[in-house]
């Protein structure tokens, strides 16, 4: 019996995650795959709950549980808060040891005819950024009102931890790893790939080159089919990934994996909460979807499950069941229950 923690998010966010749970129990509806979640407090519920963003009861759920789900969080009620919800997010990335950042890019031939970008469909690559170090944790940092400044720190541990989990991916893919940084400038893109040349030859099937991080932006809209699995520093994978969210034609599509040292993962949609569309039954729900596919993927080792949902979900796209951000009229609810319909005729 696997424990699933469940963060539900605010303001659309619990929408999304209902979506997602109920197409997880149609999936599993008859297999062996057993488990059971529970719901904590987090983010602006938990501190509308209990005036924390991140209580103590979260983390010792979490930290038992086999996977945590987290649906999107903060929005306006909360700025200008003590402790915000991204407060609470940090939090638990750090309790968690979370230190790999996962971002697929999936275009399908459905997706495909909805993006802004020129023939994409097929483009499978995915961005493995590093989550807990570089220029967004650097100390010291000074802001001042005439002069500022931030440190970008990276150690060969880090940097060997975080290329170790994008070899492994790639040698699960199509065996091409991409070392995004900026080499000619930062000394910590430098270190980046001297780390490199003693990891790779560990990994002697996957191929290796390296891109600078202005390159790498330009062919991510121009040639996106030539990356598989891109590995880059803190900063550059928070620009990149979400650049590379606009060939799908939408970010209410994208998933994320954020992987610890021990412990479980967590599984989220990158976009926010989208408070303007909270009760609207508007909000696309398939970014907590595939997310949830990614758990399966990578918690559970149950391919078959998440490739009978991803199957289930190309079919309702290719029907023209999307919401209004796809270009579709559907709303949450018609997409949800289109992708359960899907998953009981493969179950009948």
């Amino acid at each position: 019996m696997y424990k699933i923690a469940v963060l539900e998010g605010d303001y659309s966010g619990p929408e999304m995650m209902e979506a997602g749970l109920a197409v997880l129990k149609a999936a599993t509806q008859g297999t062996d795959f057993q488990y059971q979640t529970t719901t904590y407090p987090f983010g602006g519920k938990g501190i509308d709950q209990v005036g924390d963003p991140l209580p103590q009861v979260t983390i010792d759920g979490c930290k038992a549980a086999d996977a945590v789900l987290l649906s999107a969080i903060g929005g306006p009620k909360y700025e200008g808060a003590e402790r915000t919800p991204e407060a609470g997010l940090l939090g638990i990335r750090e309790a968690l040891g979370l230190f790999a950042n996962l971002r697929p890019t999936h275009v399908t031939k459905a997706l495909g005819n909805l993006s802004p970008v020129k023939e994409v469909a097929g483009v499978d690559f995915v961005i493995v950024r590093e989550l807990t170090s570089g220029i967004y944790f650097g100390w010291p940092r000074v802001e001042g009102t005439s002069e500022a400044h931030d440190t970008a720190t990276y150690t060969a541990p880090e940097v060997e931890r975080i290329l170790r989990v994008g070899f492994k991916m790639a040698q699960k893919r199509d065996h091409h790893v991409t070392i995004v940084d900026k080499a000619n400038v930062l000394a910590t893109s430098r270190l980046w790939r001297a780390v490199t040349k003693q990891v790779a030859p560990d990994y002697p099937d996957v191929t290796v080159d390296y891109s600078y991080v202005d390159a790498a932006a330009m062919r991510i809209i121009s040639h996106p089919h030539d990356f598989d699995v891109i590995i880059t520093a803190n900063l550059f994978g928070d620009i990149l990934s979400d650049e590379a969210a606009v060939l799908p034609g939408s970010l209410g599509v994208i998933p994320s994996a954020s992987l610890g040292i021990s412990g479980p993962n967590l599984y989220e949609p990158i976009h926010g909460s989208a408070p303007d569309l909270v009760g609207q039954n508007k909000v696309n729900p398939l970014s907590m979807i595939n997310s949830i596919t990614w758990m399966l993927r990578q918690s559970f080792d149950r391919d078959d499950i998440a490739d009978q949902i991803d199957s289930a979900v190309q079919r309702v796209l290719e029907a023209g069941t999307m919401t209004a951000d796809l270009g579709g009229v559907a709303s949450t609810t018609d997409v949800t229950n289109a992708i359960v319909k899907e998953l009981e005729k493969e179950g009948a």
